[in-house]
């Protein structure tokens, strides 16, 4: 009986194996995607407005409008800069200081604000300055950089879509590659199953064990892959701790739950199908494949 049943166990570990090596790899294309629009939103809200104000505006109406600005839909955060702050700035920038020359500090008070991630963009900014000098007309000017919004919005696209696009070809190839390591693993035991349906079993019947068997594998793959995956994680975040800056903790939630997901899913789905191939086949279809 051992040695009947050592190819069943022995089949069982290699498409475990097979399994949990391409569950790591789809973990890692699912980190890749989420660590990037972790970064993407990091880089939008580093994105920021620059309003300058008359200098008739005393310290308690520039309270008022830096607390009116936090209010809007679109802003995250409003920073007050004293006009003596933007000075010691610029004379760090420029190495002297105007106020030698002109006997007056020519700069203003300034709010920075910054944008919540999906208005950091020039189509969102095209009404949003619009707005705030509406609303606002102690405002002297409102600038932003609008080359660096433009480049940085467009190779954000691209490196979105990118990764979209491999994300589609690598969900579809691990699909297959799945799909093909439980094929095999049933092929083998298709005289089992025409003989179980010439007894009178069910198709029920008959797909329940292999179901079980693929659950189980599905579960040892996804845990083994998540525990590769995060053993891996906390290696590189030992030996570089600037990488956690970049993988956020809902990016390792989505990548574990997708794996678990996906490996079970993918393996059931795929048995149910082989299973009822095999089923639908006629005796001497069997002996043809």
């Amino acid at each position: 009986m051992k040695k009947k049943r050592f190819p069943l166990q022995w089949q069982a570990v290699t498409s475990t194996i097979s399994t949990t090596m391409v569950l790591i790899l789809m973990g890692m294309m699912v980190l890749c995607v989420f660590s990037a629009r972790h970064i993407t939103s990091t880089v939008r809200q580093n994105l920021t407005v620059t309003v300058t104000l008359s200098d008739e505006v005393g310290q308690t109406e520039t309270a008022r409008m830096q607390s009116m600005i936090k209010t809007e839909r679109y802003v995250k955060d409003v920073l007050l800069i004293p006009a003596d702050s933007v000075l010691k700035e610029q004379i760090q920038a420029i190495g002297s200081d105007p106020t030698e020359f002109i006997g007056f500090n020519p700069y203003y008070t300034e709010l920075e604000v910054s944008l919540q991630p999906d208005y950091a963009n020039s189509d969102s900014l095209a009404w949003i300055i619009p707005e705030l000098k509406e609303k606002f007309p102690q405002m002297t000017d409102v600038h932003y950089q609008k080359d660096l919004v433009d480049n940085l919005n467009r190779n954000l696209n691209k490196i979105t879509l990118l990764l979209a696009v491999l994300s589609g070809l690598m969900l579809l190839v691990l699909i297959t590659i799945i799909n093909s390591t439980v094929r095999l693993s049933i092929y083998s035991r298709r005289f089992l199953i025409h003989t179980m349906k010439l007894v009178g079993a069910s198709w029920s019947f008959i797909r329940r064990p292999f179901l079980r068997r693929s659950l189980w594998i599905g579960l040892i793959a996804s845990f083994v892959a998540n525990a590769l995956l995060l053993a891996g994680i906390h290696s590189l975040f030992s030996y570089d701790p600037v990488l956690g800056q970049f993988i956020s903790t809902e990016s390792l939630v989505v990548m574990v739950v997708s794996v678990f997901a996906m490996g079970l899913f993918i393996t059931l789905l795929c048995t149910y199908i082989s299973v009822s191939h095999f089923i639908k086949l006629k005796e001497h279809e069997m002996y043809e494949r």
